[in-house]
Parts: structure tokens; C-alpha cells; sequence
């Protein structure tokens, strides 16, 4: 299956007549719901509950947000509807702390708007509507690129753990480290893959066996704590995982968990790839001590699909996301190109060619 087959198969998010439409992914593998938003606050609310999720997918959706909010804005004058467009960015940065995409992309969706106050407010909204369709394809063209430079990196007949889900569903393309894969078969390699279930939300179950599935990859589903176990066996050669935010120095934040599975790789001598678009990026922090870490409902933690299963009034921490040191990457694949150690300097050299 060619790789614009696997984007026809999956849409993540779309704009149809000047509305947003998702997949609903909490509904995932159950049942394939559609929702349609109308507003920017719809679009925050799809975001902050994760109806949609994965950094890049995050960046369209705030871009989408942004155009809705324009949209809906009736002023005469460009300075009262950049104020009221700012406060539609904030609403949607409020969503969500970690992914960097999603900040990335209002700032380009406010920079489009600063560079256009010359244009009607009808034009201005047209202006905006299509920056965020811009961003939409050049998501897709991302996902693209990702794909052509990471498959190099897999052979035929690799056993490929992922954790959490860096697919279709993640992005509007093919998806980030998934991406790799579909394109890795797409040039005659025969993969098997393992996806782990990902506590607490289980994307690795629901997201990510499902996409495989539908594209016809061979994957096996673990939970979490096998992978160690599979790896001492020899039946896991290589890791990859997508990212939510890197800093300057190639500290890498993804999924709660993604922390562990590169310590057992390290352990166990195996590559750690990151694939990610180089809006994930983020120069202005030095390390990943400075990522924000969401922490989300505890309820996330002490039920499943609504069905308690820790006792009450327990204390919970649910941090969704953690930290991967630079020094347990093999190498960080992004639609630029792939960066190596030392990541200081081979992810700014990257981002000279954005």
C-alpha cells in the first residue's frame, strides 16, 4: 500500500465548509465517530479532552482554531480584531502545556495576521483560513519527508517496538514514527512490530494496533512492562517513538513511558530512534528540565473505559509526558533531515535549513 493510500484511509482532521472535523479518538477502536466544530472554544475543548491528540495533529488543529476564531470575529478595525484574535490563542494555548507544536502554530497563525493588517477583515479571515490549510499540507508533505529519511534506518525483517501512537492518527499525514514504518514497507520491508498499550490511556492498544491493522502491518500488542523481557529475548531490535517537544540539546518529551522503554534499550544495546517534525522543536530551551509536563485527570489512571478499578480516594500522579535524554538517542529523524549526537548542534544546523 502506497503512502497516499494510508492518508485516504485515516482522516484525522479535515476543514469542510469552513468547519473542523475530527476523528473522535477516545471513541477508538470501538467505534469511528466524526465530530464537527464550529467554533475555536469547540476546537479547544476537542484538544484539551483529547478528542484529538499527537503534537502535530495538536499545531493543525490550533491552526484550524485560530481560523475558526477569525472567523467569528465582527470588528471593523484591524487593531480590535487582532486583540480579539489573541484572545482566541489563548484559549487554545491553554489547552494543553507540552506539545510545542500547538504554541507554534498560534504564533504563526498571529505572525500571518501582523504581516496582513493591511488587508480587509474579510480578506484578513481568508488570509487566515488559508495559513491553516497551509499548515495542514505541509504537515502531510512532513509526515512525507520523515518517512523517505527514516526508513533507511530499518530492514527487512526488524522487530520494531513503539510506544504510545505516532501515526496517522497523531498528525494530518501518515504520521511521525509510524510514518517510517508504512514507508519502510512501502519499499518492500517486511516489518514486526510490537505495540505496547501505553498506561494510562492505552493508545498503543486502541490507536496504534488499530492503524497498523488497517494498513496491513504485522504487529504484535504487549503491555508495558514486557518490553524489557522482549528485548532480553532478542525478539526486539529497534525502538522508535515520536515526541511532543525537543530541546536545543535533543532532550526529547513524549508520552509518560517512553523514559523506560529508552533506558531498557540502552540496557539492552538497541536503537533508540525519534522521528518528529521540526516544528516539535524548540531552541529556546536548553535542556529538558525546562519542558512544561502536563499532568492530567486522575480518573485517567483509576478507571478504564469508565470503569473504576483502584480503590477510592487514593492519591494518583498522572503526569502524561516525560523526559528522554539526549544520550539514549540513537538519532532524531525530522522532515529536515536526521540529526545525530552531538544533537546541540546537528538540530540547529537543521533547523538553518526550515
Amino acid at each position: 500500500m502506497g503512502v497516499t493510500n494510508i492518508m485516504q484511509i485515516i482522516k484525522t482532521i479535515e476543514w469542510k465548509d469552513d468547519k473542523v472535523v475530527m476523528i473522535d479518538q477516545r471513541k477508538l477502536p470501538l467505534e469511528e465517530l466524526y465530530i464537527t466544530y464550529e467554533d475555536y472554544k469547540g476546537v479547544a475543548d476537542a484538544i484539551k479532552t483529547m478528542v484529538i491528540r499527537g503534537a502535530p495533529a495538536i499545531g493543525v488543529a490550533a491552526a484550524m482554531g485560530v481560523a475558526l476564531g477569525a472567523l467569528g470575529i465582527g470588528v471593523k478595525t484591524f487593531e480590535d480584531f487582532y486583540k480579539k484574535l489573541v484572545r482566541v490563542c489563548e484559549t487554545l494555548n491553554a489547552t494543553r502545556p507540552t506539545a510545542k507544536n500547538l504554541f507554534w502554530a498560534t504564533e504563526r497563525m498571529k505572525a500571518v495576521c501582523l504581516m496582513s493588517k493591511d488587508l480587509s477583515i474579510p480578506q484578513l479571515k481568508t488570509a487566515l483560513k488559508e495559513e491553516a490549510l497551509k499548515i495542514f499540507k505541509e504537515d502531510q508533505e512532513s509526515c512525507k519527508n520523515i518517512g523517505m529519511n527514516g526508513h533507511v534506518f530499518f530492514e527487512d525483517g526488524d522487530c520494531v517496538l513503539t510506544h504510545c501512537n505516532a501515526g496517522a492518527l497523531a498528525t494530518a499525514g501518515i504520521g511521525t514514527a509510524l510514518g517510517v514504518l508504512y514507508t519502510a514497507q512501502c519499499m518492500d520491508k517486511t516489518l514486526n512490530i510490537y505495540a505496547d498499550e501505553t498506561r494510562p490511556l492505552l493508545q498503543g492498544a486502541r490507536l496504534t494496533v488499530w492503524e497498523l491493522q488497517k494498513y496491513g502491518m504485522n504487529v504484535t500488542l504487549i503491555t508495558d512492562n514486557m518490553a524489557g523481557y522482549l528485548m532480553s529475548q532478542g525478539l526486539i531490535n529497534k525502538v522508535i517513538v515520536g515526541a511532543d517537544r525537543i530541546a536545543s540539546n535533543g532532550d526529547v518529551a513524549n508520552k509518560i513511558g517512553t523514559y523506560t522503554v529508552a533506558i531498557l534499550a540502552k540496557k539492552h544495546s538497541l536503537p533508540f530512534y525519534v522521528a518528529a517534525p521540526m516544528s516539535t522543536l524548540d531552541l529556546d530551551i536548553k535542556s529538558g528540565d525546562e519542558i512544561p509536563i502536563e499532568e492530567r485527570n486522575e480518573k485517567e489512571v483509576t478507571h478504564v473505559f469508565n470503569q473504576q478499578i483502584a480503590p477510592s480516594h487514593v492519591n494518583v500522579r498522572n503526569p502524561a509526558f516525560d523526559v528522554t535524554p539526549a544520550e539514549l538517542i540513537t538519532a532524531i529523524i525530522t522532515d529536515k533531515g536526521v540529526a545525530e549526537p552531538p544533537f546541540d548542534k546537528t538540530l540547529k544546523g537543521l533547523s538553518s535549513k526550515s
